[in-house]
């Protein structure tokens, strides 16, 4: 079975929230900060230590969405754009 639209449901927007980037899971988390942080050389563990609510699928969720948008697929079809977060 094709894990890949499962895994990037963990990967949504809202707009609002880090200027509507993809992050995980709702979260204030880009996917891009992940990335960012290893090209820099961190390790999965060593993320997921430092982000003890990050679960390892994220990571991969995130590699897994940078992998379709550099091949050139229009990833953002499958990706969840959540409402905005009710103001408080």
């Amino acid at each position: 079975m094709d894990a890949t639209p499962e895994l990037l449901k963990r990967i949504t927007t809202r707009p609002g929230v880090l200027g509507g980037k993809p992050i995980i899971r709702g979260m204030r988390m880009a996917v891009e900060h992940i990335l960012g942080m290893m090209a820099a050389g961190e390790t999965q563990q060593t993320i997921l230590e430092q982000y003890d609510f990050l679960e390892p699928e994220d990571i991969q969720a995130c590699m897994l969405f940078a992998y379709h948008h550099v091949a050139g697929e229009e990833v953002y079809d499958h990706i969840t754009t959540l409402p905005p977060a009710a103001s408080r």
